[in-house]
């Protein structure tokens, strides 16, 4: 292969790119080829502006290269040549190498993990302001590096149901030597506060944005927090691209609630929401209510939530924080989507209704506190104590406690026989301990709303002791009657 490379090096330029593209699946600096592996849309763009005074000298595209040869460091050469040199140290980082064998081209992949060190360092120092063709080529760079395929998840090999998220071991990028230093630089490239926004969003376009979002689907985590990190730097820098990006993670959010329930990096995906619902001006807009009723609401939905349930639930809050008047609206959420037999889901929903509750006024906890305390009695009657014993710990809040007193008329006779059966059968004693508490709580709260639901409770306990009572009635008289007759026809029992 090598050698019809040579032999057509003499051809016409065309086909020369062409061979380029697929034997190194990379163009040359300044090219694009049908074999390229690369998407950068520059629609938007009109011819290169030339450099300013203060950028690097212009210098001619440098040939394509065939082979990973070390190359002199920018301290070696002149100003003048730093553009050239940066351009062809790109070629060097465009070679893809197999990192499933560490023995296989050693070499290669260490100069190429030098060279990009020493981009890094370049981009980082601020020697020299980048020409436009220098960011192009670089963004190509990258683009070949960390758009990928990425391998498939375990269960997809075998065919199996996947397992538990958090019992499963992450797969590692093994050419994360590599990957790691060019993200590194794509960080460095979009943090500066002097990098030239109107250049930079010709290159870091709505298509390499949406490829950035479907590389959160890797397994590794230390990939996940560099896209984190890069994504919201570029939601923050790049304001043209945040309607797309909000667009973007809905699209995700839906696929992974409707569809597949796997996705790698929700938490991350949430992370970076929840700074960007921070920074939500006021009166709120609609598209972001409908975002909050439409796609984070039902992220409650499925089995895996414990994997980002954190990240959720700081959202949720910062929504209600935001506006209070979305509180009845949330909690009605939250118990839409309550877990009927996953008791540690359940105890994940209570830590949030607190949150959700701390945050919420007088009158929205009165739209919804029938439902929600409804709900909450169910909980403390839980036979299972994690369950039980965090909806007592509601108590434990005092703005939850000031708002049950407000409505203690309507709530009070919703949860009273839950504590009462708690304190009477329930198997565990912290349980037990804390139902009492809450129960003497009521009770020096308001003493007479607590004797009127004290004599409810006992009248329908013994109401339905009387029907219990009926029933055994009823059937000791049915037994009786078949023994009746079997003693009048034995041949009823043959």
């Amino acid at each position: 292969m090598f050698k019809k490379i040579m032999k057509g090096a003499n051809r016409k330029a065309s086909k020369t790119e062409a061979n380029d593209s697929s034997m190194y699946g990379f163009d040359p600096p300044g090219r694009s080829g049908p074999g390229s592996n690369m998407i950068v849309n520059h629609a938007s763009r009109g011819s290169l502006v030339p450099s300013s005074p203060g950028s690097m000298a212009a210098t001619t595209q440098p040939p394509p290269m065939y082979s990973v040869e070390p190359l002199p460091l920018f301290r070696d050469v002149s100003v003048s040549e730093r553009q050239s040199l940066f351009l062809r140290k790109l070629q060097i980082c465009c070679f893809q190498f197999d990192f499933t064998d560490t023995l296989k081209n050693a070499r290669e992949k260490e100069i190429k993990r030098q060279t990009l060190l020493e981009l890094v360092d370049f981009i980082q120092s601020g020697a020299g302001k980048l020409s436009e063709v220098c960011q192009e080529e670089m963004v190509k760079m990258i683009s070949v590096n960390i758009f990928r395929c990425l391998p498939p998840a375990s269960h997809e090999n075998t065919g199996q149901e996947p397992a538990d998220l958090e019992e499963e071991e992450p797969y590692l990028e093994p050419s994360w030597p590599h990957l790691q230093l060019v993200y590194e630089l794509l960080l460095r490239y979009i943090v500066p506060s002097d990098t030239d926004t109107k250049v930079a969003k010709r290159y870091i376009d709505h298509s390499f944005v949406l490829r950035l979002l479907e590389l959160f689907e890797t397994e590794d985590p230390r990939e996940r927090e560099y896209l984190k990190t890069i994504l919201h730097r570029i939601y923050g820098k790049f304001m043209v691209h945040r309607p797309f990006i909000r667009k973007a993670m809905n699209n995700i959010f839906y696929r992974f609630i409707y569809e597949t329930e796997r996705h790698s990096g929700i938490g991350e995906l949430l992370e970076i929401l929840g700074s960007i619902i921070n920074g939500f001006a006021l009166p709120m807009k609609e598209e972001h209510k409908l975002f909050l009723i439409r796609a984070l609401i039902p992220l409650h939905k499925p089995k895996p939530i414990a994997m980002y349930h954190q990240q959720l639930s700081y959202c949720i809050v910062q929504f209600v924080e935001k506006d209070y008047k979305l509180a009845d609206t949330v909690i009605r959420g939250l118990l839409k989507f309550w877990p009927v037999t996953n008791c540690t889901k359940e105890v994940l929903f209570l830590g949030e209704l607190e949150e959700v509750l701390e945050a919420t006024q007088t009158v929205e906890f009165q739209r919804c506190m029938v439902p929600l305390f409804q709900q909450i009695a169910r909980c403390l009657s839980s036979s299972n104590f994690q369950v039980a014993e965090r909806a007592l710990f509601l108590w434990n809040n005092e703005h939850v406690v000031g708002l049950i007193a407000q409505n203690r008329g309507v709530i009070l006779p919703i949860i009273f026989a839950s504590l009462e059966k708690n304190i009477e059968s329930h198997w565990n004693q912290a349980v037990h301990g804390l139902s009492a508490n809450i129960k003497r709580m009521f009770m020096e709260m308001d003493p007479e709303l607590f004797e009127d639901c004290q004599q409810q409770y006992e009248e329908k306990q013994a109401k339905s002791k009387q029907v219990e009572e009926q029933r055994q009635s009823r059937w000791r008289r049915l037994d009786e009657a078949v023994e009746e007759r079997e003693r009048e026809d034995p041949m009823i029992t043959s």
